[in-house]
């Protein structure tokens, strides 16, 4: 009976049940194919034609070539069903409420960012290169240039969580908290027994989380549990089983704000395996941020304007300023903008950001991620910094978490090393960490890894650092992590076989769909 009891309760997950929907929608869509296949002896020729027609409007929508090519691909090897495939996942599909919702968010947010353009001028008068890479920031991710802001570095998941516990325990007005993965265990227990004792002493508490990311780990409409504690709580692009191009769009960023002048990000979300509580592929390297000051009003912003969209509740942003005497006494550690990128208004604003940091380096460029699935712009970017003599080192995991996005990873690996981009693997396991450190100058620490998914498809978030003190630790943590991690080196006297390069040659291929 307990056997059965675990079968029944495998087979009725939310997570099981919607895969099966959506399996039988594919399975109608290939028999209706198959279908009209036998009974006209013209569909294919028409297919092909309606595919040419679809390739032409791919090609001519302003969107990355790899990923035009990749869905290309799939229209004229798999005719109709590829068109079928590419109407439901291959575009963003806003009904024109969405569409109107979204435009008045900017509006609202556009109405209440800081005026305050101090800090641009006097970053314009230092460093002209800063300038124009801030400049970008600050008009489309509608942050402005900061300073008066403190920044901490965490190297590990159990710093960032032992000084968040301690943060969100000195809360006194609210606390604004959006993650993509939350999962029941040690981390999220201890956080939420202090959301629940702060609501107790009258502290708003709002809380979003992704539902496609937590449907493993939470039950389904865990936010009603939630909203009985008294903490508002909803869910971004809640799960529904029906083959729509929305399921691409998730929530990746990972934000906490606290009384509007302290704020956290970085890669960890909350669950376990983040704090090495739990050991789930090898030790888990990942890093945060803490910001306290004017900055963290930019932060404020992104979680309201999102729940804003997920709720559609309309209110007051001024009623969740910073108090003046919160900002007393801060002082100013560089030049600050935290960011963030939205997949709906087609500006890659993550990626631009990465590429900026390539192009202005003098020196070196050091970054770490758990995927490496870049575009043409961005292998050239590396290729060309490397070939310039600039010291390009890049840090992947050594233990993946999903098999064949390593096998795609690995497969960029030979072009990049051939080129002098240098290549290293985190020995000890996962490494979660997306970091960018440049020149000793500049640093971003966020939630966008170099993948099509993130780079592209997600709503992600970071913090754009320039002659800020952290950097310095920034960099000393990469030095750190070097040195537990083996150089990737080209085997000259292994010979790849025609099936494994056609392989390779696949994977990266669809890489942008991945």
């Amino acid at each position: 009976m307990k056997y059965i009891g675990k079968i029944f309760n495998f087979l009725t997950h939310r997570a099981v049940l919607g895969i099966i929907l959506l399996l039988s929608q594919v399975l109608i869509l290939i028999t209706m194919v198959w279908h009209f296949n036998v009974q006209f002896v013209y569909f294919y020729l028409i297919s092909y034609l309606l595919g040419i027609l679809v390739s032409l409007y791919i090609i001519n929508k302003t969107t990355n070539p790899g990923y035009k090519i990749a869905w290309i691909m799939v229209i004229l090897v798999f005719p109709v069903i590829g068109i079928v495939i590419y109407a439901l996942f291959g575009g963003v599909q806003l009904s024109s409420r969405e569409k109107k919702k979204m435009e008045e968010i900017y509006y609202h947010q556009l109405k209440n960012i800081s005026k305050d353009e101090t800090a641009k001028d006097e970053l314009k008068y230092e460093n002209i290169t800063a300038y124009n890479q801030a400049m970008y920031i600050t008009k489309y991710s509608l942050s402005p240039i900061c300073k008066n802001t403190e920044t901490k570095y965490f190297k590990i998941g159990e710093e960032y969580y032992e000084k968040l516990l301690e943060e969100l325990k000195k809360a006194k007005r609210y606390i604004f908290m959006e993650f993509f993965i939350v999962s029941e265990g040690k981390m999220w227990d201890s956080i939420l027994e202090i959301l629940k004792q702060k609501v107790k002493e009258g502290i708003e508490v709002r809380f979003i989380y992704d539902d496609l990311g937590c449907i493993m780990t939470l039950p389904n409409h865990y936010y009603n549990k939630l909203e009985e504690y008294g903490i508002k709580a909803c869910t971004f692009n809640r799960f529904v089983p029906i083959l729509r191009s929305k399921f691409n769009n998730r929530d990746h960023r990972k934000i906490v704000i606290i009384d509007g002048y302290i704020a956290f990000t970085g890669g960890i979300n909350l669950a376990d395996e983040y704090i090495n509580e739990i050991e789930k592929y090898g030790h888990w390297k990942d890093n945060g941020i803490m910001l306290k000051g004017e900055a963290v009003w930019n932060m404020t912003i992104m979680f309201m304007s999102m729940w804003d969209f997920v709720r559609g509740s309309k209110y007051s942003y001024k009623n969740y300023r910073p108090l003046k005497e919160n900002l007393e006494n801060i002082k100013s550690d560089g030049f600050i903008i935290p960011y963030c990128d939205n997949p709906w208004d087609h500006e890659p604003t993550g990626e631009t950001i990465y590429l900026n940091l390539i192009n202005k380096a003098n020196r070196y460029i050091y970054i770490t991620t758990p995927y490496l699935i870049i575009d043409n712009e961005m292998v050239t970017a590396l290729q060309v910094a490397a070939k310039s003599g600039l010291d390009v080192k890049i840090i992947t995991p050594s233990i993946p978490d999903k098999k064949m996005i390593n096998e795609v990873t690995k497969a960029y690996y030979d072009e990049l090393i051939k080129n002098g981009v240098q290549i290293y693997e985190y020995l000890p396991g996962f490494i979660h960490a997306k970091t960018f450190i440049v020149d000793d100058e500049y640093a971003t620490v966020g939630t966008v890894n170099l993948d099509y998914r993130s780079l592209y498809l997600h709503f992600e978030n970071g913090v754009w650092l320039y002659k800020a003190s952290t950097i310095k630790s920034i960099k000393q943590d990469f030095l750190e992590t070097l040195e537990k991690s083996k150089q990737i080196h080209l085997d000259k006297k292994k010979k790849e076989s025609k099936l494994q390069k056609l392989k390779k040659h696949i994977l990266m291929a669809f890489a942008p769909l991945m």
